[in-house]
């Protein structure tokens, strides 16, 4: 990588970026799934692609399982895991309707698949098999896992909390406290609690310990909105990453801003440049060294008149002060 704070990554989608996903132990191996129907897998310090595979339709998530093995889901409602020495790729299962989330849990060994046909399958990659199937209510549109929970963000601003270990029934079930569309959900490294943005430049905190001392903690804030006169524009905030070494957190918007936050501390500690359009996804490598920004047309404002930007991947190199709590 450039001795510059920020590359531009050669080589991207030709379509909307629907995730950028860092490798769980190695810095420089980004993961990034597209509209126009790929995965691909970049190395960020030398700038270049190492591998890309493909789906029939568009991929809206992938991650890794391994620093070797890649999961993905899109809108053909296949789950693929893919062996990225050999590029050969595996169908582990499919939904009825579009897969919009994948995660794996190193925990339990299991990859987890969350689909508009309102279920959640748990995967053994082992096998290949479907192991569970456990229905939310309503289409799922995020998930976050952290050691021992799954959380859930529906439709209808539903949140559901599982617990890995006994999938049988939900542990809890909320309405979100924010008054509109559930857009991201993320968990702290700390495991107290998870952060959930919404389309209406919303963020809340929020904890899973469901006692009244604990809950009068949780909290929710304004963010990415701009004032044009005396009108206040509200952005959807559509991504959410944390940094591990210091359970501080990025939020990106479709104002084309990311915003690092101490939500422990209720401040904003650094807001980056403005980016040529939305922010779609966001992920801080394992280390917390690199931050990939995917800057992609999200048609929150329907067709552009003058042609869509450009869909770009930015990698940044984070500087302490603006991670670390003041």
């Amino acid at each position: 990588m450039a001795d510059s704070f920020e590359v531009k990554l050669k080589s991207t989608p030709a379509d909307g970026i629907s995730a950028v996903r860092f490798c769980p132990n190695s810095t420089p191996y980004l993961l990034v799934s597209s509209w126009d129907g790929s995965v691909r897998l970049y190395d960020c310090f030398t700038n270049n692609q190492r591998l890309r595979y493909n789906h029939d339709r568009a991929v809206l998530d992938a991650c890794f399982q391994d620093a070797t093995h890649s999961l993905s889901g899109g809108l053909d409602g296949i789950l693929k895991m893919c062996d990225l020495n050999s590029n050969l790729e595996t169908i582990l299962g499919i939904h009825q309707d579009a897969i919009r989330c994948v995660e794996y849990s190193t925990a339990v060994n299991q990859v987890f698949s969350g689909s508009w046909d309102a279920s959640i399958k748990s995967w053994d990659p082992r096998s290949k098999a479907c192991i569970g199937t456990h229905m939310q209510g309503d289409s799922v549109y995020t998930m976050a896992l952290n050691e021992e929970k799954l959380v859930v963000g529906t439709a209808g601003r539903r949140t559901l909390v599982w617990d890995l270990r006994n999938m049988s029934t939900a542990l809890q079930k909320r309405e979100s406290s924010l008054k509109y569309q559930t857009r991201c959900i993320k968990c702290f490294p700390s495991r107290q609690g998870f952060v959930l943005s919404s389309i209406e430049g919303r963020v809340a905190v929020e904890y899973f310990d469901p006692s009244p001392e604990v809950q009068k903690k949780k909290y929710a804030f304004k963010c990415h909105r701009i004032k044009e006169g005396d009108i206040e524009c509200c952005y959807s905030v559509n991504a959410i990453s944390f940094h591990c070494g210091f359970n501080t957190f990025a939020t990106g918007g479709s104002d084309g801003h990311v915003n690092i936050w101490d939500g422990f501390n209720k401040k904003r500690l650094c807001q980056y440049r403005r980016y040529p359009t939305s922010i779609s996804s966001l992920s801080f490598s394992f280390d917390g060294s690199l931050l990939a920004i995917a800057s992609s047309y999200m048609y929150e404002q329907g067709e552009p008149s003058s042609g869509n930007p450009e869909d770009a991947i930015y990698v940044r190199k984070v500087q302490e002060h603006e991670v670390k709590p003041k």
